[in-house]
C-alpha cells in the first residue's frame, strides 16, 4: 500500500523544478494520446455510420458535432476554472484550499450536467431546424443529439475529474481511462451499427456507454488516491467562496466556448446550404481536423497547468519560458502533420465513404485547413499560459474577436462574394491569423509578460 501510494505521489508531480521543456512535453503526451483516443472513438462513429449505414446518416452524426459544443462549451469553460484554481493551491502546497476545491468542482459538474441532460433533450429539433438541416438528415440528427444528451452527465462529471488530474500533474491516469474507453465505444460501435443495425442511434449509445465508463472510473480512482486532491464522496458539495472563485475563472472560457460554438454553427449552417453530400465531406474532415486541433489544445492545457502551478509557487521565470517552449512545440506538430495530411488526403477520406462525391468534398477542406493549423497553434499556445496565471479575460476576448466576431462577419459580408463552398471553409484561416495576431501583441506587449507583481 504505501508503495503505491509512492508511485502515485510520483505520477503527480509539481511542475515547479526541472527542465522546462521536458515537464511541459512530458505532461503533454498523455493529453495528446487522450485527446486522440477520445478522438478515435469520435471518428470511430463516423467511420462506421458512413460504411454501415450511409452518407446521409454521416452527415446526421458528423453535423450534430457544433449545436452539441454548443450546449456544453460552458461546463467544459468551468472545468478549465477549476483546474486552474486546483494546480495553484497545488503549487503553493495549500492542502485544505485544494481539497475544497477539489469537492466543489466535483458538485458544480454534477449539476452542470443535470441541467444540461434536460436542456439538450428539450431543444434538439428546434436548434437543427433553425440550422436548416436537410430533410433526409434531420431526423437522424435529431435522435444521435437526444441520445448522446441522456448521457451527457458522464462526459461532463468525466471532463472534471480529468481536469483535476491533470491540475495535479497526473494526466497519465485520464489518459489510461480514456484508452479503455474508447476501445469500449469501438467494439460497442460495431456491435449495435454494423451488428445489430442499430445506425446513428447505436452509435450515440456506444458514446453513453463508453462516457460512463470512463467517468466511473476516473471517479473510483480519485476516492483512493493518497494525495491532497483525494475525493471523499460525502464532502462533494458547493462551497459557495470556492464555486465563486472556479466560476469566476472560468466563466471566461465558458462564454468564449459558447460564443465560439456558436460562430461553428453559423459556418455548420452555410455548409448545410451545399446540401447533404458537402456536409458528410466536411463532416468527416472535421474528425480528422480534431486530431491536429486536439494536440495543440493538449499543448495549451499543459501551458495552462504548468503556468498555474508556478504562477502559484512564485516562479514568473519559469512561467516565461514556459511560454515560448510550448509556442515552440505547437508550431512543429501543426507543420508536420498539415503536410502528413496533405500527403495521404485520399486514403484518409476514404476511410469515411466509398462516394466520390462526399470525399471531393472533404479533400477541399484539407486544402483550406492542413497549411494554417500553425497560426491556431500560435493562438491557443498562448491563450493557454495566459489563462494559467488566472488571467482568464484577455484570451476570451481574443478568441471572441477572431473565432467568432470576425466569423460571423465573414459569413455575412465576405461569404456571398464566392460562388463555392470555399468562401465557408476560407474563413478558418483567415480568423486564425486574426487571433494569433491579437494573441502575440497582447503576450508582447501585456503586463503579465513583464513584471510579477503585474500579474498578481
Amino acid at each position: 500500500m504505501a508503495q503505491t501510494i509512492l508511485e502515485e505521489k510520483k505520477k503527480s508531480r509539481l511542475m515547479t523544478e526541472g527542465s522546462i521543456w521536458k515537464s511541459i512535453l512530458l505532461f503533454s503526451v498523455p493529453l495528446i494520446l487522450g485527446n486522440m483516443l477520445q478522438q478515435l472513438y469520435n471518428t470511430a462513429d463516423s467511420i462506421i455510420v458512413g460504411n454501415f449505414v450511409g452518407s446521409n446518416a454521416l452527415a446526421a452524426v458528423g453535423s450534430s458535432g457544433s449545436p452539441i459544443f454548443l450546449l456544453i462549451g460552458f461546463s467544459q469553460g468551468i472545468a478549465v476554472g477549476a483546474g486552474v484554481v486546483v494546480s495553484q493551491f497545488l503549487g503553493a502546497k495549500d492542502r485544505e484550499g485544494a481539497h475544497t476545491a477539489v469537492h466543489t468542482s466535483l458538485a458544480l459538474s454534477a449539476i452542470l450536467g443535470a441541467i444540461l441532460t434536460v436542456c439538450g433533450i428539450a431543444v434538439s429539433r428546434a436548434l437543427l431546424t433553425a440550422m436548416n438541416t436537410p430533410a433526409e438528415v434531420l431526423e437522424d440528427a435529431v435522435l444521435y443529439i437526444r441520445l448522446y444528451f441522456g448521457g451527457v452527465l458522464f462526459s461532463v462529471v468525466y471532463n472534471m475529474a480529468a481536469g483535476i488530474l491533470n491540475a495535479a500533474g497526473n494526466s497519465k491516469r485520464s489518459l489510461l481511462y480514456l484508452g479503455v474507453a474508447s476501445i469500449t465505444n469501438i467494439v460497442l460501435d460495431l456491435v449495435l451499427i454494423a451488428g445489430c443495425k442499430m445506425g446513428v442511434a447505436g452509435a450515440a449509445i456506444a458514446t453513453d456507454i463508453s462516457q460512463l465508463v470512463s467517468c466511473v472510473l476516473s471517479l473510483r480512482f480519485l476516492m483512493r488516491v493518497e494525495d491532497d486532491y483525494r475525493v471523499t464522496a460525502k464532502e462533494v458539495r458547493v462551497h459557495k467562496k470556492m464555486a465563486v472563485r472556479i466560476i469566476k475563472v472560468g466563466l471566461p472560457t465558458g462564454i468564449q466556448n459558447m460564443v465560439i460554438s456558436l460562430s461553428n454553427v453559423l459556418v455548420q449552417v452555410s455548409v448545410n446550404g451545399y446540401g447533404a453530400a458537402a456536409m458528410a465531406g466536411f463532416a468527416a474532415y472535421m474528425k480528422v481536423d480534431g486530431f491536429n486541433i486536439l494536440p495543440v489544445l493538449s499543448f495549451g492545457m499543459a501551458a495552462t497547468t504548468f503556468v498555474g502551478q508556478n504562477f502559484g509557487a512564485g516562479k514568473i521565470d519559469r512561467v516565461k519560458k514556459g511560454t515560448f517552449v510550448t509556442l515552440g512545440m505547437c508550431i512543429v506538430y501543426t507543420i508536420l502533420t498539415g503536410i502528413l495530411l496533405l500527403a495521404f488526403q485520399d486514403p484518409i477520406m476514404h476511410l469515411f465513404t466509398g462516394d466520390e462525391t462526399v470525399i471531393a468534398y472533404g479533400k477541399i477542406c484539407m486544402l483550406y485547413f492542413c497549411p494554417f493549423y500553425w497560426m491556431l497553434g500560435i493562438l491557443q499556445g498562448l491563450a493557454g499560459t495566459v489563462r494559467g496565471t488566472g488571467k482568464s479575460v484577455p484570451p476570451m476576448v481574443v478568441l471572441l474577436i477572431s473565432l467568432c466576431l470576425f466569423r460571423i462577419a465573414w459569413i455575412q459580408f465576405a461569404l456571398p462574394l464566392f460562388a463555392g463552398i470555399e468562401g465557408v471553409l476560407l474563413v478558418y484561416p483567415v480568423s486564425w491569423a486574426v487571433g494569433a495576431v491579437l494573441m502575440v501583441l497582447y503576450a508582447w506587449k501585456g503586463k503579465w509578460m513583464q513584471l510579477p507583481e503585474a500579474i498578481s
